[in-house]
């Protein structure tokens, strides 16, 4: 083990059989469509979850599915002091012919590990990282809303050893649960409002900017609501050893589209290496569009929208998908993107990538990760066959 640098478990050298554990507690198919009819973002969840245990003794072990309930944590256990903790993010959509697709897991699964290498916490292989996930898609594929929406899937790791002292924990649980979505911001493709923080910093170099840890994210909350208390829907955050390059939002990666067709977005670095962004950069440069990975002002970004040089700004995200700028908003003052309304770069990126995310268009890069789900007689025997 290296500790610092991530923890490999070598001990996984066969795979590991998930075991079912019967939910006698699920809910009822009538409550369950009322719940995903209009089920919003992150607030209904589905019956099930998958685990597996980590410790320095056994590495991966003790892969269940099995109901979603609560973990029982000691005052002591280590996530709730140290913050060992990392998650992903992606979703599951429905295709024809009993299939459900996911988009680009094997990159969520090989982020996860970079994010748990930065945090000191051991590297879960991918093919358990894809195998919790297809699991779990498969018995709760009815929570899958329809008209347009999916199932969002949140795999998270933590510490859960009971021991105070700053160093790695010697035990983790992996975990992966579901919830029913449907559009991230309130206005769905509607453009939203952003404020530019020249106060607080989201991250450094040599920090954990490029990390899915919960750190980063609740270092953002107090510029949120900055942003809210300004009316805006998102935070955008500027570089911390000079709060003059856009870097990102509290959530997503944020592109800028020029009048002479080309794209700009912030390197990575210190910022997340969005997946949703990866796929954009590809989608566009392999339809012969310039699109530049370079630092970007804030000043710029005020002076290009007046000028007319900037024509367009959208974010994007698994959540979100992809979302347009109307207004950008500072201590400065505030200025409309365009007419503030979505431009056509933006609702094209944005059709073109659902389409693909969906099964409505050919998947020419391979980034879908179709998943077959059981044929209603099968379910229903292996339901029969099962010790409740």
């Amino acid at each position: 083990m290296v500790f610092g640098l991530g923890r490999t478990s070598p001990r996984v050298t066969a795979p590991l059989s998930f075991a079912t554990v019967a939910n006698v507690r699920t809910i009822a198919p009538e409550e369950r469509e009322r719940l995903i009819a209009a089920p919003g973002f992150g607030t209904v969840f589905t019956d099930h979850m998958v685990t597996i245990k980590w410790t320095g003794d056994h590495g991966w072990h003790d892969p269940q599915v099995r109901p979603r309930e609560p973990f029982t944590l000691d005052p002591a256990t280590m996530v709730l002091h140290y913050a060992q903790t990392i998650f992903e993010g992606l979703k599951a959509y429905p295709a024809e012919d009993n299939l459900v697709t996911l988009f680009r897991p094997g990159e969520n699964a090989r982020r996860f590990n970079a994010s748990a290498r930065r945090l000191a916490m051991p590297e879960l292989p991918e093919h358990l990282f894809i195998a919790a996930i297809e699991h779990l898609v498969r018995a709760d594929a009815d929570w899958m809303p329809s008209g347009g929406g999916s199932l969002y899937l949140r795999p998270f790791m933590f510490a859960d050893e009971t021991f105070l002292g700053v160093r790695p924990a010697h035990s983790y649980v992996f975990c992966v649960i579901a919830s029913p979505a449907g559009s991230y911001f309130k206005g769905g493709e509607c453009p939203i409002t952003v404020w530019v923080s020249d106060r607080y910093s989201r991250a450094a170099v040599g920090g954990t900017g490029a990390a899915k840890c919960g750190g980063n994210y609740a270092g953002s909350l107090a510029a949120q609501a900055e942003a809210s208390l300004h009316g805006c829907d998102q935070v955008v955050f500027l570089d911390a050893a000079h709060h003059r390059w856009v870097e990102e939002l509290g959530g997503m990666n944020i592109f800028f589209v020029m009048s002479d067709g080309s794209i700009v977005t912030p390197p990575l670095g210190t910022i997340l290496p969005g997946i949703t962004r990866a796929s954009i950069i590809s989608l566009a440069r392999a339809d012969g569009m310039l699109i530049e990975e370079k630092r970007y002002a804030a000043d710029e970004w005020e002076r290009d929208a007046a000028n007319g040089r900037l024509r367009e700004v959208f974010v994007c995200g698994t959540a979100a998908t992809i979302v347009p700028v109307g207004k950008v908003c500072s201590r400065a003052g505030k200025c409309l993107i365009g007419a503030g309304e979505a431009g056509p770069v933006t609702r094209d990126l944005r059709h073109r990538l659902l389409a693909i995310q969906r099964g409505e268009a050919e998947d020419r890069f391979g980034w879908r990760h179709p998943i077959q789900l059981e044929s209603p007689q099968e379910a229903r025997a292996e339901r029969a066959g099962r010790c409740e």
